[in-house]
């Protein structure tokens, strides 16, 4: 049986990790949010996908 997770969740819970862990600030944590944000509407978002992309097609299924 195959488990779909959004790599938004991961990214998500990991930056939340984080943040309790106190290994990264608020304001860090909001700067790299709003990075994502402005990267996503620029033109390296469709190469970005394709490598996300590749990279879970080539974990095999366990």
């Amino acid at each position: 049986m195959a488990l779909t997770i959004s790599l938004v969740l991961l990214f998500g819970v990991a930056l939340l990790f984080l943040l309790r862990s106190r290994s990264l600030s608020y304001g860090a944590a909001f700067i790299a949010v709003m990075f994502g944000f402005c990267l996503a509407s620029t033109g390296a978002s469709g190469p970005i996908n394709q490598l996300t992309a590749a990279i879970v097609q080539a974990i095999p299924d366990l």
